[in-house]
């Protein structure tokens, strides 16, 4: 009895080792590479398309943000701008021009 356990065992794994072998073997052709390359071409693709709906998820999101402080905003204050003048001296340090450094 338990040499047919053993028997029975050393089967199996042997059935087990040659299918192992049988689908690597497959793999490294070139059929099965280019089926492998599919695949990851297709993962890849499916990772850009949920990376691509999530950032235009994102982009709604801050952008109805953006409309409802805009539309508080407008609705109770005006906004006022002011005007900034350029003096003819910009660059100037007590009416000279500033040193570069190391000179």
């Amino acid at each position: 009895m338990r040499r047919l356990f053993w028997f029975g065992a050393g089967v199996a794994a042997g059935v087990a080792l040659t299918r192992k072998l049988n689908e690597t073997a497959r793999k490294a052709t070139p059929s099965g590479m280019a089926e492998q390359l599919g695949g990851a071409v297709r993962e890849l693709a499916g990772a850009v398309g949920s990376f691509g709906a999530e950032v235009r998820a994102g982009m709604q999101e801050r952008e109805q943000e953006l409309h409802d402080v805009v539309e508080r905003g407008s609705a109770s204050d005006t906004v006022q701008f002011r005007r900034i003048d350029v003096d003819s001296g910009a660059g100037m340090v007590n009416g000279r021009r500033a040193r570069r450094a190391g000179r």
